[in-house]
């Protein structure tokens, strides 16, 4: 069974199969993204070292989760709207009006 875009009047989250495979690719994406955050905090606290000598471990701990934290949120806020749209949730909203 594939699911790919909500059909209108078709399943949603309120559908417990359609709802699981949601979430399994949410979680999915989010797994991928926690990876490439984490290597952008790296990058970046290697990119300040190479930068500057005398890194402290303050501030490599500070790089690394400001920039690795910001990365993460902006994807997992990302997932939730691209969540939303492709479960019908944005036209079951518009519906009633």
């Amino acid at each position: 069974m594939t699911h790919d875009r909500h059909e209108p009047g078709g399943p949603g989250l309120d559908d417990p199969d359609y709802a699981h495979f949601a979430w399994a690719r949410f979680r999915r994406i989010l797994k991928w993204m926690a990876l490439v955050s984490a290597l952008a905090g790296l990058a970046a606290v290697l990119w300040i070292a190479w930068m500057r000598e005398g890194l402290t471990p303050g501030l490599a701990l500070a790089t690394f989760f400001g920039v690795a934290l910001t990365i993460f949120m902006a994807a997992a806020l990302m997932g939730l709207v691209f969540l939303s749209s492709g479960t019908g949730h944005d036209e079951d909203v518009e519906r009633l009006d």
